[in-house]
């Protein structure tokens, strides 16, 4: 099968082109540094320079892809205007590129749990809920469904929770660092509920999308997680207890943190830099639960993810340290 992914450089979209590898597909990866982007060309991609914004690139990309993968969106953004621009209108773009190739391209487009908005405590997202975001991310994720969905093209969705594992630089790597020191901030009072995926896991499930039968994906949203949930303070103390260590967790309320993002959204708009850490996040820090139901897309696809919370943090934390990150 032939693949196009778009931010195959990135964390998600690296452990999805060595999966496609692995089960033989043809890829064709948009990125924006060649250079970058070497050892991919050395596997055999086909390596495509440009951006959401180059319809030259995209379609080049697309023009001969059976599926796809529509992985790279800005998670940080000076204002919500350049959200929308490369996530709402980058998947626009993406649309027309695979269109004009003439052959019907199946779309997979990695969303985001941030689209649906938060659940309620032991009530997982399944998809089939009205969508309620609550940041300019999650909007912007949300409007990239919309025009996926208002296309001729044949697509499915999936919205992951937070993604952990093996080269994320960002996000889970903090939390290790925190856990090394034996102390660790947590939002409120760490009952809020969480669904995680591994990279792995997750690579592992955009793949089985693009391949399954089209009666059993197409023009349905999927959450892919693994069914195990963990409070916010309980995946903190896995994180320490891999290390082997104790971790004291520090309680933030609502005023310190809003405070703290004020400030930091406010040098990042002064200074026009990109930042995640924007007022608009204590609207994600202080909810209920993110979690979502991925037994739809087990039963679609077959797909059965291999990392719980404790197995995937292990595997994390021995990459970090044979790589030097920690």
């Amino acid at each position: 099968m032939k693949t196009f992914v778009t931010g195959g450089t990135g964390f998600v979209g690296s452990h999805l082109i060595d999966v496609l590898l692995e089960r033989g597909h043809q890829v064709t990866a948009l990125v924006r540094s060649p250079a970058k982007a070497a050892g991919l060309a050395e596997r055999g991609v086909t390596l495509v320079r440009g951006d959401l914004l180059d319809l030259a690139a995209l379609r080049e990309g697309a023009q001969d892809a059976d599926v796809i993968h529509h992985v790279a969106a800005l998670t940080g953004a000076v204002d919500e205007a350049e959200f929308i621009r490369a996530n709402r209108d980058g998947t626009a773009n993406v649309i027309e590129a695979a269109a004009a190739s003439g052959r019907m391209p199946r779309i997979v487009l990695v969303s985001s749990m941030a689209a649906g908005g938060p659940a309620a405590r032991g009530v997982p997202r399944t998809g089939a809920e009205p969508s309620r975001p609550v940041t300019m991310y999650g909007r912007s994720k949300l409007a990239s469904e919309a025009v996926l969905r208002a296309s001729a093209l044949p697509w499915t969705i999936v919205r992951p929770p937070a993604v952990y594992g093996p080269r994320d630089r960002d996000n889970i790597i903090t939390l290790f660092k925190a856990a090394r020191f034996g102390i660790a901030p947590i939002f409120g009072d760490g009952t809020m509920e969480l669904s995680l995926v591994h990279a792995r896991d997750l690579a592992l499930s955009l793949a089985l999308v693009g391949e399954a039968a089209e009666a059993a994906v197409l023009h349905r949203t999927f959450y892919a997680n693994h069914p195990e949930v963990l409070t916010s303070a309980d995946f903190l103390r896995r994180i320490a207890a891999a290390m082997n260590r104790r971790v004291t967790l520090v309680k933030l309320g609502r005023l310190p943190v809003r405070l703290a993002l004020g400030i930091t959204g406010g040098l990042a708009a002064l200074l026009k830099q990109r930042t995640i850490l924007r007022p608009d996040k204590i609207h994600e820090f202080f909810q209920d639960a993110w979690t979502g139901d991925p037994a739809a897309l087990m039963e679609a696809t077959g797909w059965q993810p291999k990392f719980d919370a404790t197995t995937g943090l292990a595997d994390t934390l021995a990459w970090y340290r044979a790589h030097g990150w920690l």
